[in-house]
């Protein structure tokens, strides 16, 4: 019984210690009288608490206010430097690792270039560059390992926890990765794994365009097409955490060959070199007759500086998609491309909307954000018209906020979210 109640008292003492910690983390600086207010704690809660995460060098003074007629309130906020947090984007064409202080200001980065597929053909490789990227940038920031609260890894695929943690590459034909436990004979940092898409949602939601909502869809468009579901402020996994998958629904019966194995898939339509690949077969037979806007001079254009394109090879492929979008102010075919490739998007959004009933629709990656700066209202007009009536009305449909290269901030989120949590355990 004595034990029952110890070990109840440590956790409450913990479930305080997070708490503080989490408002003081997204709201701060604050002062301890506001952080009572904000928590429902007693003065005497607070007090001990800060006191402790001051002592353990989590929360540090942040200046002072004045208060109505007494001594001035000290401002208290995370410390910074009261740890470090990596983020690893695995995707489709590179390594990105990326160090962070507790503000999650980036301290230093490491990136080296992928095959598309890599890791679920041949995952050994990747494994190699991961440890390689953990090593680097711990040394380029001058940090200390100790003092790396953990590492959050981003990976393309479904990412089934469990026991042990496996990712599955539909795209790729290879199924039960055990990432995890090949990261294990190179490191000893704590790891938190899962999909880059999910992971990218939840620091939209925390730091981007997601704030202040409770249920959005983060909808991720690159090379691959992805979707971070959030319900009631979490993130909507499923039974088996493969949820999310919007790029492979079906926007076509027996439409394109989608790289799933599957016909008529979204991302068949909407992904970057989907795109690319209707630009070019409809600019070559426009231009063999020697006519059309842009005709083969066009189409070559864009396949030189997509060279490797039909890859999905990352620098290459990015250019090509950014020629098509900026092509299309004065190019018919490409005009084309964009128009059609924003109503086939706006019917993959208005299922979103359909089926989840957010308040809001973010829409990023690389080339979603190229594709909504340049065509954002074609693609709400074509969402009205396949969404019903009363649920669009009540969605916004925007852009996200951290740029087109967040999954390594969104993966530092991870061992984050584990950190305040547990009231800063290491």
């Amino acid at each position: 019984m004595g034990q029952m109640n110890r070990r109840t008292v440590r956790d409450l003492r913990r479930g305080n210690r997070s708490t503080l910690l989490r408002q003081l983390y997204f709201r701060g600086p604050v002062s301890r009288q506001e952080l009572g207010v904000l928590t429902g704690l007693s003065s005497g809660s607070v007090s001990n608490v800060v006191g402790e995460l001051l002592a353990d060098e989590l929360v540090e003074e942040a200046g002072s206010v004045d208060s109505d007629g007494g001594r001035p309130r000290t401002l208290l906020r995370v410390a910074p430097g009261g740890g470090h947090l990596i983020g690893v984007d695995v995707g489709e064409t590179h390594v990105r690792v990326e160090l962070f202080d507790l503000s999650l200001t980036e301290l230093a980065r490491w990136e080296h270039p992928l095959t598309p597929g890599g890791l679920e053909r041949d995952p050994e490789p990747v494994v190699g560059h991961i440890l390689t990227g953990l090593d680097a940038v711990v040394d380029k920031s001058g940090a200390s390992p100790g003092t790396v609260i953990g590492v959050g890894v981003g990976v393309p695929g479904l990412v089934e926890q469990g026991d042990e943690i496996l990712v599955h590459g539909p795209t790729a034909g290879r199924d039960a990765v055990p990432l995890e436990r090949l990261l294990r004979t190179g490191t000893d940092l704590p790891l938190f794994i899962d999909n880059g898409a999910t992971a990218q949602g939840q620091a939209e939601m925390w730091f981007g365009a997601g704030r202040g909502a409770d249920n959005a869809v983060i909808a991720l468009i690159g090379s691959g097409v992805g979707a971070a579901i959030v319900t009631a402020g979490v993130p909507y996994r499923g039974a088996t955490s493969s949820a999310g998958e919007w790029g492979h629904t079906v926007v076509q019966v027996g439409g394109r060959a989608c790289r799933c194995g599957a016909v008529g898939c979204l991302e068949a339509y909407v992904g970057a070199q989907a795109v690319l690949d209707r630009y070019g077969h409809g600019a070559r037979e426009a231009g063999a007759g020697g006519a059309g806007d842009g005709g083969k001079d066009g189409a070559d254009g864009v396949a030189e500086s997509g060279a490797g394109g039909v890859d999905g090879a990352g620098e290459d492929q990015q250019a090509a998609f950014a020629a098509i979008v900026g092509a299309a102010g004065s190019e018919a075919r490409a005009r084309e491309v964009l128009e059609e490739t924003a109503a086939y998007l706006g019917a993959g959004i208005a299922d979103l909307i359909n089926l989840f009933n957010p308040e809001r629709i973010i829409l990023g990656g690389w080339a979603g954000l190229l594709l909504g700066g340049r065509v954002l209202p074609t693609i709400r007009a074509a969402t009205a018209s396949y969404a019903l009536r009363r649920p669009y009305a009540q969605t916004e449909i925007g852009l996200a906020e951290l740029g087109p290269d967040a999954v390594a901030l969104g993966a530092a989120t991870l061992p984050l979210a584990h950190f305040l949590a547990t009231g800063g355990a290491r």
